[in-house]
Order: structure tokens, then C-alpha cells, then sequence
């Protein structure tokens, strides 16, 4: 006889279909339960509730946050107690909480090098190529095997320096620098290392025609008017050159009017991406910057990972605030239900949803954006948009479009769900208290959103239909139709770049 589990989980639970209990999809009394189910906040509670209604089941669970009264709920409670919950209700879906990450293109040490005993550590200087001065907080990611991901990384101190153990390797074959801000992250190859490394970082100059400027120019201040484009991310802002309408912190705990940065700067980057209203070259410029931009926070402060209950919290509440379209730079876990039911109910709900196809070197496209309801979005890279010896360099790779200069990033996933491919190599844009080149898919979906909303803007007609999935769809197909063949396969570029 097995023991009973004793160890506390949390869980997703959720209605038969989508992220609330209808009549018509779940049944009358499914809903009932979960609004009785919704005031189970203590375990006190929890004994009073099955009591009332009945059930044969231990009294060890309670409701930590809700989608709505009747709707998704995240719950604690041991997994046997699931089973038993699932038992009083069949209706219910029950699943593990998951966890997604941002879809941003950073090279990492998966196998730190064993040291020899006698081996001293190898000393890198990063300095700013402007004034020399020394670069701190940068992390500098030095690979001996980069095959196999093997290396050591570390922070630059206030004097620009960090010392890695590499052990006695001979050279590093890839060298990779990516600071926090206002300068571009740097490429090296086969550096010896018998003397100390010095690397000096471009400069970020906001006049620079970046790969996004490139396409897309800088757009005039009234792009994107009258659409309303939803966040989920780290949070936005704030930054002089965005204007925040307004979100929701989604994060269990936490204050809900907290949806600004929470510190990792990621969605800051997403949002001046899409809506940044800045004037080069003291600030910079979205995609559509007329839109109305609004936050919505999965990611706990300086956590890097988002529930999959967070996720589907937030984009509810973006429909039911109204937004169009939904921007998710997020991926990486499991496909689940309430991440999907989500996604689905925006849809249904007349809101494009658009997710980051990963960063996974060429592998499969991650969930959410895997979903047939995403519109999955590639990066597509483009040489001489990016400074010589940029991180960026490191980035290119074949085939080729027709266009010799672009490529599809080497780190950008691939596959038939891939709808469009959008500017993700070298993108400028906010980040807390100035401005960054980042790389990702999470850079190109952002771009992809700000230019559907740009064209939504120009679209009356779709803009103002019935909020359901004639709408999403309609908002879809004019995306889609404004895609341009750069001569990729299909699984890299799907239908190829929106332009103007």
C-alpha cells in the first residue's frame, strides 16, 4: 500500500473549457462550486467548505489566488488531495503549476571547467571604448568548449574586472560580454589565455539605425492611435520616453498596482519595442508609440520565471481591459492547459495573441507560442545593423534570404508553427534608467506587435468589430497579409516580414 503524499503543491484549477466556469462549457453547477470553492482562503475554511458540501476529502487545501470568482483558481494542496478533489468534481481540470522564461538570447555556462590544481584564473577587463573607463556589472561569459557549453562566467567589479577559473585552458573559443546598459555587448574568438583579456565596449549612440529602424523607421506620433496593446512580462517602466496606461501586477503576494519593472528590465525593453515615444538622439522611438501601452506583471521582483497561473491571470485581465493585442516575450516550459486556456479565450474574446518562438539554437518552437491560436514569431537578423564586434556577430548564420544581409538568427527557434519572423538581433531600446541593444525572439515579437498595432490603427473597420473571434481573426489576416518572403524556408520565416 503506497504512502499517502504529505508534501504541498500548488495547482492550477481550472473549469471544463477556458479560464471560466459558463453554463454552456462547464455546466450550471460546476460554476457554483468554484464560487463556493473561492472563499476556501485558510484551512479553517477548507473544513467548513467540505463539510457543507459533502465531500469525502481531507480538509488540507486552500485557494492562494483566483481568476475571477468563478474562474481559475491557484490552490495548495498535496497531490493526493488533487485526486480527491477531481473525484468530488470531474468537471475540474487539475495541473502543476509550470514555469516560462524570458525569451531573451544570452549564451550561458551550463558546465563549469574543472580547475587544475595549479591553475591561476584568467583576469578580463571590459572598459567603455568611448572614455576608457572601466565597465562594471557586466557579465562576461567565456566558453573553452562551446560545443558543450563548458567555461566559467562572472561580474565585472567597480574596476571593470573579473577573474575566471578556466581551468588551464589553453584559449577561450568564444568570448561573450553583455552589459546591463548603455553599451553594446561584445563577440571574441580563440583569445589566448597566457595574458589578461581586455574587451572595449561600443557605446550606445540613439542616432544608430539599428535593425528595427531599419525596417520601420521612426514612426510619427500618432502610429498605433486608438489600439490598446497589452504586456505580459517583468513589468514596464517606468522610462522618460513611454507612457504607461495602466496593468496589473499578476504575481501571487505581491502589491497588484506594482506593475512597473521589477528589476531584471526586460519588459521596459518589450515595451519601448512597441510604443517608446522618445526623439533620437536623446531618446528613441517604438513602432507605434500612439498606442495605449499597459503592463502586466508575471514576473515576481528580480524572479526569473513566470507561473503559468500568472500568465493566464494576466492576459485575462488585459481582455477584459480591452486590449487588442497581447504580447508575450515569454516561453520555454511545457505546454499546459491554463497558459492555453488563456490564449484561447483571448482569442474568442476578439485579441491577436503573439508569442516569441525561444531561443533554443534552431530547435522547436516553445509553448505558448507552439499553440495554433499564437501568432509565433522568429528574429531575423540583419549584418551591418549592429556594430563590429557586437555579441551580435556571433548571431549570423546561414542559409540567407534574398537579400544577402539577412539571416535568421542562430539563435532563434524554428518550425511549422512559425507564422512571421520579426526584427530580433541588436535591438535598441529602454531599459530602467537608459537604453540597451538586447536580442531574442522577445525582441522580435514585440516588434511584430508593434507594427500590427500600427496597422490596426489603420484599419477602422476591424477595429472597431464585435469583440469576438471574427475580430482576432480579421486582426490576424491583416498581419499576416502584410507579411513579405525574404526567402527562407517557411519553419524559419513563415510567411516572411510584415512591412509597411
Amino acid at each position: 500500500m503506497s504512502k499517502p503524499d504529505t508534501a504541498l503543491q500548488q495547482f492550477v484549477v481550472l473549469p471544463t473549457r477556458g479560464l471560466l466556469a459558463r453554463a454552456t462549457t462547464s455546466g450550471a453547477a460546476l460554476g457554483m462550486f468554484l464560487r463556493a470553492f473561492n472563499r476556501v482562503r485558510s484551512l479553517a475554511a477548507a473544513k467548513s467548505f467540505v463539510a457543507n458540501a459533502g465531500l469525502r476529502m481531507k480538509a488540507n487545501f486552500k485557494v492562494l489566488d483566483s481568476i475571477r470568482e468563478d474562474g481559475a483558481k491557484l490552490v495548495e494542496m498535496t497531490a493526493d488531495t488533487a485526486k480527491d478533489l477531481h473525484a468530488a468534481q470531474p468537471g475540474l481540470r487539475i495541473v502543476p503549476v509550470v514555469y516560462y522564461r524570458p525569451a531573451l538570447a544570452r549564451h550561458e555556462i551550463k558546465e563549469q571547467v574543472k580547475a587544475a590544481a595549479a591553475a591561476v584564473k584568467s583576469v578580463v577587463t571590459v572598459t567603455s571604448g568611448g572614455d576608457g573607463k572601466p565597465v562594471r556589472g557586466a557579465t562576461v561569459v567565456a566558453f573553452t568548449d562551446f560545443q558543450n557549453r563548458a567555461g566559467a562566467q562572472g561580474v565585472t567589479n567597480n574596476q571593470g574586472i573579473v577573474k575566471l577559473a578556466l581551468g588551464g585552458a589553453p584559449k577561450v573559443e568564444r568570448l561573450y560580454v553583455y552589459p546591463k546598459k548603455d553599451f553594446w555587448g561584445a563577440f571574441r574568438q580563440n583569445i589566448s589565455t597566457k595574458r589578461a583579456i581586455e574587451v572595449a565596449l561600443t557605446p550606445v549612440a540613439l542616432d544608430f539605425t539599428d535593425e528595427l529602424r531599419h525596417y520601420y523607421g521612426d514612426a510619427p506620433d500618432a502610429a498605433g492611435a486608438g489600439v490598446t496593446v497589452g504586456v505580459v512580462d517583468t513589468g514596464v517602466g517606468p522610462h522618460a520616453d513611454l507612457v504607461v496606461a495602466g496593468g496589473l501586477n499578476c504575481v501571487t503576494g505581491e502589491t497588484p498596482s506594482d506593475f512597473g519593472d521589477n528589476g531584471e528590465g526586460h519588459g521596459t525593453h518589450v515595451g519601448g519595442i512597441i510604443a517608446a515615444r522618445g526623439t533620437r538622439p536623446r531618446g528613441i522611438r517604438g513602432v507605434a508609440p500612439g498606442v495605449a501601452l499597459r503592463s502586466y506583471r508575471v514576473f515576481g521582483k528580480a524572479a526569473k520565471a513566470a507561473s503559468n497561473f500568472a500568465i493566464a491571470k494576466a492576459i485575462d485581465q488585459a481582455v477584459m481591459d480591452h486590449c487588442d493585442i497581447i504580447n508575450l516575450s515569454l516561453g520555454g516550459g511545457p505546454s499546459d492547459a491554463a497558459t492555453q486556456s488563456a490564449v484561447h479565450d483571448a482569442r474568442q474574446q476578439g485579441c491577436l495573441v503573439v508569442a516569441a518562438a525561444g531561443n533554443d539554437d534552431r530547435g522547436p518552437v516553445s509553448f505558448p507560442a507552439a499553440d495554433a491560436l499564437c501568432i509565433a514569431v522568429s528574429a531575423l537578423g540583419r549584418k551591418g545593423t549592429f556594430p563590429k564586434g557586437s555579441v551580435d556577430e556571433g548571431d549570423v548564420m546561414g542559409p540567407f534570404g534574398t537579400d544577402p544581409d539577412e539571416f535568421i538568427a542562430a539563435f532563434s527557434n524554428i518550425g511549422p508553427e512559425v507564422d512571421v519572423t520579426g526584427p530580433g538581433v541588436g535591438i535598441l531600446s529602454t531599459v530602467p534608467d537608459g537604453y540597451a541593444p538586447l536580442s531574442g525572439t522577445s525582441m522580435a515579437c514585440p516588434a511584430i506587435v508593434g507594427f500590427a498595432a500600427r496597422l490596426l490603427g489603420l484599419l477602422p473597420a476591424v477595429l472597431t468589430m464585435p469583440r469576438d473571434q471574427d475580430r482576432s481573426n480579421a486582426i490576424g489576416k491583416a498581419l499576416l497579409q502584410a507579411a513579405r518572403d525574404r526567402g527562407f524556408p517557411a519553419e524559419l520565416q513563415g510567411s516572411g516580414l510584415p512591412l509597411p
